[in-house]
């Protein structure tokens, strides 16, 4: 029978050789998935109460963005935005509604979530996310398995769930183009994007000019 020196003998021996073993690193925490330079994807908005579909297409060798939003029971509106800071906001129907608007930065880049804070994982929609925070303006989720973004959530309570997500999708050329109208009486529809009523791109808009700073995403 062991005596129970041996067995006390035996745990400070375990101690020791825990102790000269080399500390497990932890792991990094893990960073966001840069977007595709180009995709299509179907998102379904709640902004308190106010639902709206937007087919979204980003284009960034092409330096250009498209959100086409349906308002629940509502127009249907074509909000197209280029990297030089140019937004154009239509409709396609009889009243030919279109204003444009001058940012300060052009679409997002790729990298845009680069410097993000991660919060850890929750389940949102279903799926096991990441989540990220940046400059207490934009909550990001991001599916572990598939690294597809699920869902992100604005400072102001705008909420947008991604519904598809197709990697290298590409929009026709011809359909980027604004109607004729958008160019006619150009001083009179010229607004700034902040205060316009047709402002309800799914980015608030272009992260409320590169969120909030004089940084370039």
């Amino acid at each position: 029978m062991t005596s129970s020196s041996t067995y006390v003998l035996l745990f400070l021996v375990s101690l020791a050789a825990a102790a000269a073993s080399p500390l497990i690193a932890v792991a990094e925490p893990p960073e966001p998935t840069p977007w595709p330079l180009q995709f299509h994807s179907i998102l379904f908005v709640n902004y308190t109460g106010s639902l709206s579909l937007i087919d979204l297409w980003y284009d960034w060798p092409n330096g250009r963005n498209f959100n086409i939003i349906q308002d629940q029971l509502g127009k249907l509106l074509y909000d197209l935005e280029w990297n030089n800071g140019t937004s154009f906001f239509y409709t396609l129907d009889s009243s030919k509604e279109c204003r444009s608007a001058q940012l300060e930065v052009g679409i997002l880049r790729p990298n845009w979530l680069d410097g993000a804070v991660y919060l850890g994982q929750e389940n949102v929609d279903g799926f096991l996310c990441n989540v990220w925070q940046k400059v207490d303006f934009i909550w990001y989720y991001e599916d572990v398995v598939t690294k597809r973004p699920v869902h992100w959530v604005f400072y102001t309570g705008r909420s947008v769930h991604v519904m598809t997500f197709e990697v290298g999708a590409v929009l026709e050329d011809a359909k980027w183009q604004a109607p004729v109208y958008c160019f006619e009486k150009k001083k009179d529809t010229e607004v700034d994007v902040k205060e316009s009523k047709l402002d309800v791109g799914y980015l608030e808009p272009q992260l409320e000019s590169t969120l909030r700073g004089p940084m370039q995403l």
